[in-house]
């Protein structure tokens, strides 16, 4: 069944909303002070990107092809298998979806963000940044960490087993992020997605919050660039040695 344009924008919208809610969501459980999960650590916080993925493309890869991810659209249209006409709408649902699932993690833990005084794990649950501060080494993690993600990802949904099983494939799909972000995470969080870490970056310069500290602007680029750069590798990779 084709859908109208219209449907998928509202699927990528939603579906980048439950991304941010179960993953950026996990990472304020996780902490800010006094929540029921504080302290939980890292496979908390993995464990909820996990199923931030898998949960959209569930419910939404039969109709948008759940991308969720400006990297991932970006990636397909650069490697002819997504219509370019369609690149600019799906990326703006995106953004859209990452501001409204953040403020639904703002809005659902305001008390423990005026709980907490440290301005790293405030910044945590929005954004990404180099636990070193090394901008070459975030660049790195978050170019081959989107490689691996969007080759994986490509592999489970578009080769014939997963093509006949999109419910099976969508499950692998999570499990590859619940493990790329136990495997390659620790350096810097991680993004792997230029909405995922943009929109909430912008959230967090607005928002009143106390002891929040700067947003980090002088890096942004690394988590947009890099993701995009690693995801067009990463189709151009299922391309040419996997695809039927």
């Amino acid at each position: 069944m084709e859908y109208s344009l219209m449907t998928k924008l509202a699927a990528e919208f939603v579906g980048t909303a439950i991304l941010m809610i179960f993953g950026n969501g996990s990472v304020a459980n996780t902490e800010l002070k006094n929540t029921k999960g504080y302290h939980a650590g890292w496979l908390n916080i993995a464990m909820g990107y996990g199923f931030g993925v898998m949960f959209p493309v569930l419910m939404f890869g039969g109709v948008s092809g759940a991308h969720i991810n400006p990297a991932m659209t970006i990636a397909q249209a650069v490697n002819g298998m997504f219509p370019w006409n369609e690149v600019a709408p799906y990326i703006v649902a995106q953004l859209l979806g990452a501001v409204a699932g953040q403020l639904v993690v703002f809005a659902t833990y305001y008390p423990h963000y005026r709980d907490t005084e440290d301005p790293e794990a405030i910044f945590a649950t929005f954004s990404t940044t180099d636990a070193e501060g090394s901008r070459f080494n975030y660049f790195l993690n978050e170019f081959f960490g989107t490689l691996v993600l969007v080759l994986g990802a490509l592999c489970c949904l578009l080769l014939p087993w997963g093509a006949k099983d999109l419910a099976a494939a969508s499950i692998v799909v999570g499990f590859i992020v619940w493990g790329l972000v136990t495997s390659l995470g620790g350096p810097t969080g991680p993004g792997l997605n230029p909405a995922r870490d943009l929109m909430p970056r912008l959230l967090h310069q607005i928002l009143p919050i106390a002891h929040k500290g700067g947003s980090r602007w002088n890096e942004v680029w690394i988590p947009v660039v890099a993701p995009i750069a690693g995801a067009i590798v990463g189709a151009f990779l299922y391309k040419v040695l996997f695809a039927v």
